[in-house]
Protein backbone atom coordinates (compact mmCIF):
# COMPACT_ATOMS: atom_id res chain seq x y z
CA UNK A 1 0.00 0.00 0.00
CA UNK A 2 1.15 3.40 -1.13
CA UNK A 3 2.35 6.16 2.21
CA UNK A 4 -0.58 9.18 1.85
CA UNK A 5 1.09 12.09 0.39
CA UNK A 6 2.42 14.47 3.03
CA UNK A 7 2.60 18.69 3.37
CA UNK A 8 5.16 19.97 5.46
CA UNK A 9 4.04 23.71 7.12
CA UNK A 10 6.45 26.31 8.77
CA UNK A 11 4.97 27.97 11.60
CA UNK A 12 2.63 25.49 12.84
CA UNK A 13 3.41 25.79 16.80
CA UNK A 14 0.14 25.28 18.78
CA UNK A 15 -3.34 23.72 18.24
CA UNK A 16 -5.04 26.92 16.88
CA UNK A 17 -2.94 26.76 14.08
CA UNK A 18 -3.99 23.29 13.28
CA UNK A 19 -7.90 24.72 13.28
CA UNK A 20 -6.49 27.31 10.73
CA UNK A 21 -4.77 24.87 8.80
CA UNK A 22 -8.31 22.96 8.30
CA UNK A 23 -10.20 25.89 7.88
CA UNK A 24 -7.95 26.37 4.84
CA UNK A 25 -7.79 23.02 3.74
CA UNK A 26 -11.88 22.52 3.53
CA UNK A 27 -11.90 26.41 2.00
CA UNK A 28 -10.17 24.73 -0.92
CA UNK A 29 -11.56 21.38 -0.83
CA UNK A 30 -8.49 19.66 -0.64
CA UNK A 31 -8.87 16.00 0.80
CA UNK A 32 -6.69 15.13 4.00
CA UNK A 33 -6.81 12.88 5.94
CA UNK A 34 -5.10 14.50 9.53
CA UNK A 35 -3.57 17.80 10.53
CA UNK A 36 -0.42 17.47 12.72
CA UNK A 37 1.78 20.14 14.31
CA UNK A 38 4.11 21.40 10.80
CA UNK A 39 2.01 18.40 8.70
CA UNK A 40 -1.08 17.55 7.05
CA UNK A 41 -1.70 14.09 5.98
CA UNK A 42 -3.73 13.80 2.63
CA UNK A 43 -5.53 11.36 1.00
CA UNK A 44 -4.57 11.58 -2.51
CA UNK A 45 -1.84 14.29 -4.12
CA UNK A 46 -2.80 17.95 -4.75
CA UNK A 47 -3.31 19.60 -7.94
CA UNK A 48 -0.60 22.52 -9.08
CA UNK A 49 -3.59 25.15 -9.19
CA UNK A 50 -4.59 23.56 -5.53
CA UNK A 51 -1.17 23.94 -4.45
CA UNK A 52 -0.79 27.53 -5.63
CA UNK A 53 -4.02 28.49 -3.71
CA UNK A 54 -3.27 26.81 -0.56
CA UNK A 55 0.57 28.34 -0.46
CA UNK A 56 -1.15 31.89 -0.90
CA UNK A 57 -4.02 31.24 1.67
CA UNK A 58 -1.11 29.74 3.83
CA UNK A 59 1.18 32.99 3.25
CA UNK A 60 -1.82 35.07 4.20
CA UNK A 61 -2.10 33.22 7.19
CA UNK A 62 1.45 33.50 8.50
CA UNK A 63 2.68 29.79 7.33
CA UNK A 64 4.32 28.46 5.11
CA UNK A 65 4.01 25.86 2.42
CA UNK A 66 7.41 24.24 2.50
CA UNK A 67 9.11 21.99 -0.15
CA UNK A 68 10.08 18.22 0.50
CA UNK A 69 13.63 17.79 1.41
CA UNK A 70 15.90 19.54 3.72
CA UNK A 71 13.51 22.60 4.64
CA UNK A 72 10.73 19.52 5.83
CA UNK A 73 13.10 17.93 7.76
CA UNK A 74 14.18 20.88 9.49
CA UNK A 75 10.41 21.88 10.20
CA UNK A 76 9.93 18.34 11.31
CA UNK A 77 12.62 18.68 13.72
CA UNK A 78 11.34 22.11 15.30
CA UNK A 79 7.71 20.85 15.39
CA UNK A 80 8.85 17.94 17.68
CA UNK A 81 10.30 19.99 20.01
CA UNK A 82 7.94 22.88 20.17
CA UNK A 83 5.60 19.86 20.83
CA UNK A 84 7.40 17.86 23.54
CA UNK A 85 8.57 20.91 25.17
CA UNK A 86 4.96 22.77 25.02
CA UNK A 87 2.30 20.65 24.67
CA UNK A 88 3.25 17.17 26.47
CA UNK A 89 2.70 16.50 29.66
CA UNK A 90 4.72 13.62 30.58
CA UNK A 91 8.87 13.81 29.75
CA UNK A 92 10.84 12.08 27.47
CA UNK A 93 12.21 8.72 28.94
CA UNK A 94 15.27 9.65 26.45
CA UNK A 95 17.31 12.44 25.35
CA UNK A 96 16.36 14.34 22.49
CA UNK A 97 18.85 13.22 20.34
CA UNK A 98 17.67 9.58 20.45
CA UNK A 99 13.71 10.86 20.33
CA UNK A 100 14.50 13.10 17.05
CA UNK A 101 16.69 10.01 15.13
CA UNK A 102 14.07 7.74 16.24
CA UNK A 103 11.13 9.99 15.21
CA UNK A 104 12.56 11.07 11.99
CA UNK A 105 14.78 7.90 11.07
CA UNK A 106 18.38 9.50 10.77
CA UNK A 107 21.44 9.80 12.21
CA UNK A 108 21.42 12.75 14.99
CA UNK A 109 24.61 14.27 13.96
CA UNK A 110 23.53 14.46 10.10
CA UNK A 111 20.11 16.21 11.66
CA UNK A 112 22.30 18.67 14.15
CA UNK A 113 24.72 19.41 10.88
CA UNK A 114 22.13 20.18 8.95
CA UNK A 115 20.08 21.87 11.69
CA UNK A 116 22.90 24.00 12.48
CA UNK A 117 23.96 24.92 8.87
CA UNK A 118 20.33 26.13 7.77
CA UNK A 119 19.45 27.97 10.96
CA UNK A 120 22.44 28.97 12.26
CA UNK A 121 22.15 27.59 15.81
CA UNK A 122 22.55 24.25 16.80
CA UNK A 123 19.35 21.99 17.90
CA UNK A 124 20.45 22.15 21.48
CA UNK A 125 19.97 25.79 21.45
CA UNK A 126 16.93 25.78 19.99
CA UNK A 127 15.65 23.39 22.38
CA UNK A 128 17.24 25.52 25.64
CA UNK A 129 15.30 28.64 24.32
CA UNK A 130 12.08 26.45 23.67
CA UNK A 131 12.22 25.05 27.58
CA UNK A 132 13.03 28.94 28.75
CA UNK A 133 10.21 30.11 27.02
CA UNK A 134 8.19 27.24 28.53
CA UNK A 135 9.37 28.00 32.03
CA UNK A 136 8.43 31.70 31.31
CA UNK A 137 4.78 30.17 30.97
CA UNK A 138 4.66 28.68 33.58
CA UNK A 139 6.42 31.52 36.29
CA UNK A 140 4.28 33.83 34.79
CA UNK A 141 1.32 31.95 35.17
CA UNK A 142 2.07 30.77 38.99
CA UNK A 143 0.53 27.07 38.68
CA UNK A 144 3.71 25.46 40.02
CA UNK A 145 6.69 26.42 42.15
CA UNK A 146 10.31 25.93 40.80
CA UNK A 147 10.88 22.78 41.74
CA UNK A 148 7.99 21.43 40.22
CA UNK A 149 8.52 23.30 37.24
CA UNK A 150 11.97 21.75 36.95
CA UNK A 151 10.54 18.03 37.11
CA UNK A 152 8.42 18.94 34.68
CA UNK A 153 11.07 20.58 31.80
CA UNK A 154 13.26 17.48 32.80
CA UNK A 155 15.95 19.61 34.54
CA UNK A 156 18.27 17.60 36.76
CA UNK A 157 17.74 20.55 39.63
CA UNK A 158 16.34 23.65 40.17
CA UNK A 159 20.13 25.11 40.05
CA UNK A 160 20.38 23.64 36.91
CA UNK A 161 16.63 25.13 35.69
CA UNK A 162 18.16 28.49 37.51
CA UNK A 163 21.14 28.88 35.68
CA UNK A 164 20.09 27.96 31.97
CA UNK A 165 17.04 30.71 32.89
CA UNK A 166 19.39 33.00 33.58
CA UNK A 167 22.42 32.66 30.85
CA UNK A 168 19.34 32.65 28.67
CA UNK A 169 17.42 36.11 29.51
CA UNK A 170 20.07 37.57 32.04
CA UNK A 171 17.40 37.22 34.88
CA UNK A 172 16.78 34.72 37.58
CA UNK A 173 13.86 32.81 37.63
CA UNK A 174 13.00 35.08 40.66
CA UNK A 175 13.53 38.49 39.03
CA UNK A 176 11.62 37.31 36.09
CA UNK A 177 8.24 36.24 38.36
CA UNK A 178 8.56 39.81 40.43
CA UNK A 179 8.75 41.46 36.49
CA UNK A 180 4.45 42.66 35.62
CA UNK A 181 4.94 41.64 32.29
CA UNK A 182 5.01 38.36 30.83
CA UNK A 183 8.02 38.80 28.27
CA UNK A 184 7.44 35.63 26.93
CA UNK A 185 7.72 35.21 22.71
CA UNK A 186 5.52 33.83 20.70
CA UNK A 187 6.56 30.19 19.58
CA UNK A 188 6.79 31.15 16.04
CA UNK A 189 9.05 34.05 16.29
CA UNK A 190 11.82 31.97 18.19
Amino acid sequence: MKPLPLLHIKNMVCPRCIMAIEGVLKELNIDYNKVTLGEVSLNKEITLSQQVALNKKLQALGFELLESGKSALISRIKTLIVEQIHHKKENLQVNFSTFLSDQLHHDYSNLSRLFSSVEGITIEKFITRQKTERVKELLFYNEMNLSEIAFQMNYSSVAHLSAQFKKETGMTPSAFKKNAKPGHNALDSL
